[in-house]
């Protein structure tokens, strides 16, 4: 199953939310999340500087994952951005693709 890490900055009310009802209930919720949508919460980090929440999450797609970051912002309590992730043996086998490219003005 895909990987994808989720980096969420929670805006001044979701930071008033995290207060009220601790940090390991959004990690609840996210696993809860993930769970519902047929996948499953690795890991679930709160970090200090310009991003809040560092998450990786294995999900069945990148339309999932998609989903997840657009309802996650639409709330309006957090701002997150999906990446996704590739292991070293995918990065093997795009290595290992042969293909023609030409860089720009060569």
């Amino acid at each position: 199953m895909p990987k994808y890490l989720i980096v969420a900055t929670y805006s001044a009310e979701g930071t008033k939310g995290v207060l009220r009802e601790g940090g390991s209930e959004r990690r609840k919720m996210i696993a809860d999340m993930a769970k519902n949508l047929g996948g499953e919460l690795e890991s679930f980090y709160y970090a200090f500087g310009a991003n809040d929440v560092y998450s990786v999450v294995d999900l069945p797609d990148n339309v999932t994952a998609a989903a997840i970051s657009m309802h996650i912002s639409a709330a309006g309590m957090a701002r997150c951005n999906v990446t996704v992730l590739v292991t070293p043996e995918e990065m093997d086998g795009a290595a290992r693709t042969k293909m023609y490219y030409r860089p720009p003005g060569a």
